[in-house]
């Protein structure tokens, strides 16, 4: 009977393993990019099984033993990255106080989450510089409109569909603009943020549709639109940029990796934390989905993520230090990642050319 449990447990284990491998877009395979730490667990808690309850000395306990260790090893590859096994993509920030230093809030609100003083709460606490919040509809606008004396600066979209987007800044924006660039109910934000007169910084504010039986069939969306992000972004080297917001992918996930290989932006968790910032009511069933990329003009004051008020996402807090490290390097990309990025963009309507470059108007 345990043998018939633990080799049916084994094969699934396999089965969730190879699948993600399977490139198709479709939102039942891609799902399962998500719980790379809840399937190390599980291919964990299958081994320690196996080890109290059988004996090691057949051939087929021996063969699921070695099976569980894979897919434990498979997981552990791509999650690793995000602990401090790892070491630091982006360098601490220089003790000098002479840097500029900018600091960004992300907030998924969920639309019919009515904490608002929450959130006023988090943000009069962390006193951010630059605020993005998700899902904000007319009301959540309403419920915010007290911050404007201390956030002068503001891009507005509120939306009744989940994807309304605000930013408040304490800096000024130049250029900024609502884009559409994949779906015409998804918003995406940008603008040039004047910390000085000789630092600006580009910024674009993200929030794709994530693919899932209520939303879109397949990830395709998702990825064209961080794609064409990424391409518009790598022709400005000189640029310091950050792209922000609830990207709706974890960060291990190969079309994430795709993006940072493209764009050349860095990932200030890489070897210090995941940052699982959603779902904030299940402990158990967490990952990273709110994301801040940078280019290799800044270092890391402190990347955390905030108390829960009333959403399915938990804030993230980052503070970024202006001391440019040229030295400082992302993924590589190679032949075969452009080719994968030229066909996932030619399945849309949109290019790299649609997307707002700020600095340049």
């Amino acid at each position: 009977m345990r043998e018939g449990i633990f080799g049916t447990l084994t094969l699934f284990m396999v089965l969730l393993t190879l699948l993600p491998l399977w490139k198709h877009p479709v939102w039942w395979v891609r799902s399962w990019d998500f719980p790379r730490l809840q399937l190390c667990s599980v291919a964990f808690g299958l081994l320690i099984g196996q080890a109290i309850f059988f004996s090691h000395a057949e051939p087929l306990r021996v063969v699921t033993i070695a099976l569980c260790a894979l897919c434990l090893a498979y997981h552990a590859w791509w999650i690793i990255p995000y602990t401090r096994m790892w070491r630091h993509e982006v360098k601490p920030a220089l003790e000098s106080e002479d840097h500029p230093r900018i600091s960004v809030m992300t907030a998924n609100v969920l639309t019919p989450n009515r904490n608002a003083e929450g959130l006023r709460a988090l943000v009069q606490e962390h006193q951010p510089d630059v605020l993005v919040t998700l899902e904000t509809d007319a009301w959540w606008e309403a419920q915010l409109s007290s911050l404007e004396s201390a956030y002068p600066y503001s891009i507005r979209c509120p939306l009744d569909n989940l994807y309304g987007m605000h930013v408040y800044s304490r800096f000024p924006l130049e250029n900024a603009e609502t884009s559409f660039l994949v779906e015409d109910d998804v918003p995406s934000m940008h603008a040039l943020v004047v910390i000085s007169e000789q630092l600006k910084v580009r910024m674009h504010f993200l929030h794709p549709a994530p693919p899932s039986p209520t939303e879109n069939d397949s990830s395709t969306e998702r990825d064209v639109e961080l794609l064409i992000v990424a391409k518009s972004v790598k022709d400005d080297p000189g640029t310091p940029i950050i792209v922000t917001g609830d990207l709706n992918d974890v960060a291990w996930s190969a079309n994430t990796r795709l993006f940072r290989k493209t764009s050349g932006l860095l990932d200030p968790r890489v070897g210090r934390a995941m940052i699982n910032s959603f779902h904030a009511k299940y402990w158990f069933l967490r990952w990273p989905l709110d994301h801040l990329f940078h280019s290799h003009h800044f270092r890391l004051v402190r990347i955390g993520r905030l108390p829960a008020f009333g959403s399915d996402h938990f804030p993230v807090l980052v503070e970024l230090q202006y001391a440019p490290a040229p030295e400082q390097q992302s993924l590589q990309s190679d032949a075969d990642d452009e080719q994968a990025v030229a066909e996932k963009v030619a399945q849309k309507d949109a290019s790299a050319e649609d997307v707002p470059e700020p600095e340049k108007r």
